[in-house]
Order: C-alpha cells, then structure tokens, then sequence
C-alpha cells in the first residue's frame, strides 16, 4: 500500500480521494462514487473529507521532508 499523501496529479478538489484511491489500489473516480454515494447517507463524511484535506500532507510537501 502506498503512502496517505495527497498526489500532485489526479486532483479534483483537495485530492482526499485521489490519495485515498492510490491508498487502497483502487481508481480515483471509483473513489469519489463512493464518496459522493456516501454523503446521501447520515454521518459526517463532508466534515471528514475536510478534515482530511487539512491533515493530510501534499505530495509537494512530503518530497520536500516536511509533513506541514
């Protein structure tokens, strides 16, 4: 499995389900139909997706050596 690190490439909006995509070996499109199909359901999935796209390191900033 490859690193949670939001990529350069393949982003929509913040690239949470791009990273999350590369995660799980799955496509980025595959992803965001999950995601786009959960938010129907009750539960906090917007305020998840947020706080990952503030969590979670750029691609540009890992390669750099820091994770802020």
């Amino acid at each position: 499995m490859a690193a949670l690190i939001r990529p350069r490439d393949g982003r929509v909006i913040g690239g949470v389900c791009a990273a999350l995509a590369r995660r799980f070996g799955t496509s980025a499109t595959t992803m965001r139909v999950i995601f786009l199909v959960s938010c129907l359901l009750p539960g906090p999935q917007f305020l998840l997706y947020l706080a990952l796209w503030l969590l979670l390191p750029s691609e540009r900033k890992a390669a750099a050596g820091t994770a802020w």
